[in-house]
């Protein structure tokens, strides 16, 4: 089993291609660190969707879900080719000109033909995407039932075109005339953080529900 995506040509990094990875290795860890995929296709009538969505990448597809009656579900039942991107920010570089003001990033993009999961495997899954958040935490919900199964698609989009591309680097990209120009030049940093964990209780509004400090507990 090859550890390389056979990426063809239309759908390699063609700017920047030195940015560009097509290995495995480089793909998993940008989509295992990221939560939002940012889903793409073409409605009915020729229209342009773009869908901010949670997914988890098992193995090499990308699992999602979505509404059996929703655009993206409804494209994803008819076998739309679809496209997938996922970005992580890790900085934010100041320069001395607009012009080169950028970010350091990870991203992946993948296209394909999307379908969907079903029976036992659409269960599976579903609860997949949920011990993601929170490992094992499936084996204690309360089962879906026979509606809520009915109302949602789990699709999957197997990674096969896939690009990884990866930014880089300590210090902005800078003319050499630029750098005595009066101004704070560099990188800050971007880093997601989960706050601490807040008990839901039916009996007490928002405002005045306290927080809740270790583990999500179960009763």
């Amino acid at each position: 089993m090859s550890n390389v995506y056979a990426t063809e040509k239309p759908y390699r990094a063609r700017r920047t291609p030195d940015r560009a990875h097509y290995d495995k290795a480089t793909v998993h860890a940008i989509l295992d660190e990221g939560l939002v995929a940012h889903v793409a296709y073409v409605g009915g009538m020729g229209e342009p969707h773009v869908i901010p969505i949670f997914y988890a990448r098992h193995g090499d597809d990308l699992l999602f879900h979505a509404s059996s009656k929703s655009g993206l579900g409804l494209a994803a039942k008819q076998g739309a080719w679809m496209c997938a991107t996922v970005t992580l920010i890790d900085s934010i570089v100041y320069a001395r000109s607009g012009f080169h003001h950028s970010m350091k990033f990870r991203s992946v993009a993948a296209h394909g033909v999307t379908e969907l999961v079903s029976g036992d495997d659409k269960l599976a899954a579903l609860d997949f995407m949920v011990d993601r958040l929170e490992p094992g935490r499936a084996a204690h919900l309360r089962p879906m039932n026979d509606q809520e199964i009915k109302a949602t698609h789990v699709v999957r989009l197997r990674l096969d075109q896939v690009t990884a591309k990866v930014s880089v680097g300590d210090a902005p990209n800078e003319e050499p005339e630029d750098l005595d120009w009066p101004v704070w030049a560099g990188i800050v940093p971007v880093t997601t953080v989960f706050g601490v964990p807040r008990q839901h209780d039916p009996s007490v509004s928002d405002a005045g529900r306290p927080a809740l400090s270790g583990p999500l507990f179960r009763k």
